[in-house]
């Protein structure tokens, strides 16, 4: 056996064969245990070790070795042996010993593996044809078919392939049923010599059951699958050619189609169902669920040919009125105004064929109360309704205002403290700043308390990181790498491993002190400030754990925002005079940039107590207590190209009194800071910027517009995921917060556009929103083409959708007009994308406006208004200015005016 081994391990895959073929029964059992090791060890070994070259002899021979279909079939589809395969011809050779009955279980079982399994078609139908088996049809075995077939490239046309297939129709039914055709998608094609024209031609010449295809084909569209699946079995379809019978007997599957499938389908099931209801074939109630599901979908082109094809067979038939018109009706709660206003037209155009009708009649009125206010008037004067609470005083809804989460204490067990330390390290860097500050704080106490225990519960963590090994080559290097000269500024999860590496001693003391007083060079970016103060912090921890344990962190916030209560600063300072400790100087001020100071009252009685402590840094806690909420530094605007950017002036109360790494936070702030490309580009965590300053969100936001700039611009992901937080942070909302939303709202990528409209819902929800500069801002960035209309249309839509629509119609009435003035005199929003995109903007301050009974003259509107044509654009602008004089007529006692 040490033979085979030795050709296992040379990679020769004959001589392996040969040498295992030579062995009894009883010996090749004997010889598994061995292999089983070595694959073992070929696992364990480099992708570019030599080693590789092993894996074709050991497929086989394992095969050859086990004597259960199961247990072969499991080794010859190991993942580890997917990248380095034994031909499927030597495999189908070592195996015709065995008899038919255990190579069609091998079959069916390698072909019930997934398909990334990626096992050799060759090999599973070598086996289904020497067994005699039924052919699997698995996902993995008509995938490797397909790419089989794709892959015989030659003079023989694709057709001619598939008609010499011996198992053709189970293979092509497997083919419908797959569900997922992203694997072999690209090899299907368009056009003559495509797989769809050769199913159509084989279908056509009866090689295939041409009923069984063409109900594969509507189920297959009818379940789905991937997003471009239907670009196959759609044109298919198509090829099919169906009779007029085999339309007609699948009007239930059409109609299945048109409601629910992806829009292509959905067009072409419209379309069928369109030609048999005008030639008379689809009687009223088949076209009326059709339309019901129909009417429905957001697509608008669909709904408005929808609504064409009922008025053509209205019109051809008035006696289908009392069937149709409630399915009409169905429109009336659409999205899109122009949509509602087309079916009330329809409805208006065969309300008296009604008449009678009471059970009709009822379903059209209940429908009408999802129309639009004005267009809620008209229809009750064409029904004879009477509106129900037309003009009713309208109330906001908005969110309930966030509460902030209450910090639990450090954890008392190190064992749980070492589980949360292990969480935080597996968080990739995305670290929750609560569990975070728990983290550093329950580090610090523990390593006052006993640092024995401590490492004794952190082993287990610690073992797992680079520098644990002492024979490891990255060991020697772990002063360097907890130095300033190749990492930089630590981060979140830097700070963890920096701290595990003090208490295991990977790091010298000279490496920390050096770390913590020197620090890389100062960088003009936004992000260096709060990069540092993080960094110092984290090293300060560092330090004193080696040298000067704390008895616990002065800076553990209170609350989820990063704040600190008053009380418990004192609390916190009273405990080290007590003890004889020494506050840390980058702890104590963090601490006091967190101390919660807008609550006056408990801000002084703290401060009373602080003086009574007797210490310097309850003098200076009393003092800052006592000054009063901090005040904004002067700011100016600045343009970068399409972007407006904010400069601040210096914050005094970040002077010469705290450290060093904290001045720059407090320095002015020019645009030319808000560069993009640094030497920690990517290392910011917005949310730590926040629990930094969480009193002085202004400071924090005026370093995020860049970024936030980005996400519109740039097509940036995720930079605007800091918002809502910024939002519910305290501090004044100034015009770098407002600045900061109007980008958000204006994000290339939607889960972007949604924390935007969470920010400014949860600032209209604490009084704290200013519509009227968010409002100008947007006109501006719009104007500049920072901001997409189409989509600010889009997140005003969502947050009216909420209920906000006096907010956002003040924040619309703002921007509004900077637009249509451009439109007045051909400037920017005259361009055919942004007029298109002014178009949906007013549709949604048309929304906004007659649901919360807006009034009142929006300058340049009358002009767009006055405009010729029927463009989305006009149409819209009259049906603002309409809405603004209904509710300003109804409120002075007057008849409404419609047009």
């Amino acid at each position: 056996m040490g033979a085979v081994l030795e050709a296992v391990r040379a990679g020769r895959v004959g001589e392996t064969a040969l040498l295992v073929g030579k062995l009894a029964d009883g010996e090749r059992r004997a010889l598994l245990p061995e292999l089983q090791a070595l694959r073992k060890e070929l696992r364990a070994a480099p992708w570019e070790s030599g080693s590789q070259r092993s894996y074709p002899a050991l497929q086989v021979a394992g095969a050859m070795c086990h004597s259960g279909a199961a247990a072969a079939a499991t080794w010859i589809a190991g993942a580890d042996m997917r990248w380095r395969q034994a031909p499927a011809d030597m495999l189908l050779k070592v195996l015709a010993d065995r008899d038919t009955g255990w190579q069609a279980d091998v079959a069916r079982r390698l072909a019930a593996r997934p398909v990334s399994a990626d096992v050799p078609f060759l090999l599973m139908a070598g086996l289904v044809r020497r067994s005699g088996c039924e052919v699997p049809v698995t996902d993995a075995y008509v995938v490797g078919w397909v790419r089989h077939i794709g892959h015989s490239w030659g003079r023989v046309p694709l057709v001619d392939r598939l008609r010499a297939e011996p198992d053709l129709a189970p293979l092509v039914n497997g083919l419908f049923e797959l569900s997922d055709l992203g694997e072999v998608r690209w090899l299907f094609g368009d056009g003559p010599g495509s797989w769809q024209s050769a199913l159509a031609e084989l279908t056509g010449a009866g090689v295939l059951e041409r009923k069984a295809v063409v109900d594969a084909c509507v189920a297959r569209l009818l379940r789905g699958g991937g997003p471009t699946d239907h670009r196959i079995f759609l044109p298919l379809l198509g090829l099919l050619a169906l009779t007029r019978d085999e339309v007609c007997e699948r009007v239930a599957d059409w109609t299945a189609l048109a409601r629910d499938a992806v829009s292509p389908v959905a067009a072409h099931a419209q379309s069928v169902l369109g030609a048999l209801a005008l030639d008379g074939d689809l009687t009223a109630r088949q076209l009326a669920e059709a339309s019901e599901g129909l009417l429905f979908r957001a697509e608008k082109k669909l709904v408005r040919a929808q609504l064409v094809l009922l008025g053509k067979v209205l019109a051809r038939d008035p006696s289908s009125a009392a069937e149709l018109l409630p399915a009409v009706a169905q429109a009336f709660g659409h999205e899109d105004t122009q949509v509602q206003e087309r079916a009330l037209k329809l409805v208006e155009r065969h309300a008296k064929r009604l008449d009678g009708e009471a059970a009709s009649q009822s379903d059209v009125a209940v429908a009408v109360e999802q129309l639009s206010p004005a267009l809620r008037v008209r229809a009750a004067a064409v029904l004879g309704i009477a509106p129900a609470a037309e003009f009713a005083v309208y109330e906001e809804v908005l969110p309930p205002v966030p509460e902030p989460i209450r910090l639990t204490a450090a954890p008392d067990s190190a064992v749980e403290l070492a589980e949360e330390v292990s969480a935080l390290l597996a968080a990739d860097g995305d670290m929750d700043v609560a569990a975070f500050e728990r983290a550093l704080d329950g580090l610090a106490r523990h390593a006052h308390r006993d640092q024995d225990a401590l490492r004794e519960a952190l082993e287990p963590v610690a073992a797992t990181r680079w520098w644990w090994e002492p024979e490891s080559h990255r060991r020697q290097h772990s002063e360097e790498y907890f130095g300033h000269t190749r990492r930089g500024l630590l981060t979140t999860e830097g700070g963890l491993e920096l701290i595990l590496a003090t208490l295991y001693g990977a790091v010298s003391t000279a490496t920390l002190l050096a770390g913590l007083r020197g620090g890389p060079a100062d960088h003009d970016c936004a992000r260096h400030g709060f990069s540092r103060v993080l960094d110092v912090r984290l090293r300060e921890l560092a330090l004193r754990i080696r040298t000067d344990p704390q008895p616990l962190l002065l800076a553990t916030p209170s609350w989820s925002t990063g704040t600190l209560e008053p009380a418990e600063l004192v609390d916190r300072l009273d405990t080290y005079r007590r003890l004889g400790a020494r506050p840390g100087e980058v702890d104590f001020a963090q601490a006091l940039l967190r101390v919660r100071l807008a609550d006056t009252t408990a801000a002084l009685a703290a401060a009373g107590r602080a003086s009574e402590l007797g210490t310097p840094e309850g003098e200076r806690l009393a003092r800052r207590l006592s000054a009063g909420e901090a005040t904004l530094p002067g700011s100016d605007r600045r343009t970068s190209g399409p972007r407006i950017l904010i400069e601040s002036d210096e914050v005094q109360e970040l002077g010469t009194q705290f450290p060093e790494a904290f001045r720059r936070l407090g320095r002015p702030f020019t645009a030319s800071d808000a560069v993009r490309h640094c030497y920690h580009w990517g290392q910011e965590n917005h949310r730590h910027w926040l629990a930094t300053l969480p009193e002085l969100r202004e400071l924090v936001a005026v370093r995020l517009v860049h970024d936030l700039s980005e996400s519109a611009l740039d097509d940036q992901r995720g930079a605007a995921a800091v918002l809502p937080l910024l939002a519910e942070s305290g501090g004044a909302a100034g015009e770098s917060t407002h600045l900061c939303v109007a980008y958000g709202l204006g994000a290339r990528h939607p889960e972007d556009r949604l924390a935007a409209v969470d920010a400014l819902l949860v600032l209209a929800a604490r009084g704290q929103l200013d519509a009227e500069r968010l409002g100008a801002d947007l006109g501006q960035l719009v104007r500049r083409g920072a901001v997409k209309p189409l989509r600010l249309a889009e997140s005003a839509r969502t947050a009216a959708a909420t209920g906000a629509n006096a907010t956002i119609w003040e924040m619309l009435r703002n921007t509004l007009p900077v637009l249509l003035a451009d439109l007045a005199t051909g400037g920017t929003a005259g361009a055919s994308g942004a007029t298109r995109g002014l178009g949906e903007l007013l549709s949604v301050a048309a929304d906004c406006a007659e649901r919360s009974g807006a009034r009142g003259e929006l300058p340049h509107l009358s002009g767009a208004a006055a405009r010729r044509g029927s463009s989305r654009l006009v149409v819209q602008a009259r049906r603002l200015r309409d809405a603004l004089a209904v509710a300003a007529a109804v409120r002075e006692g007057q008849e409404p005016v419609l047009r």
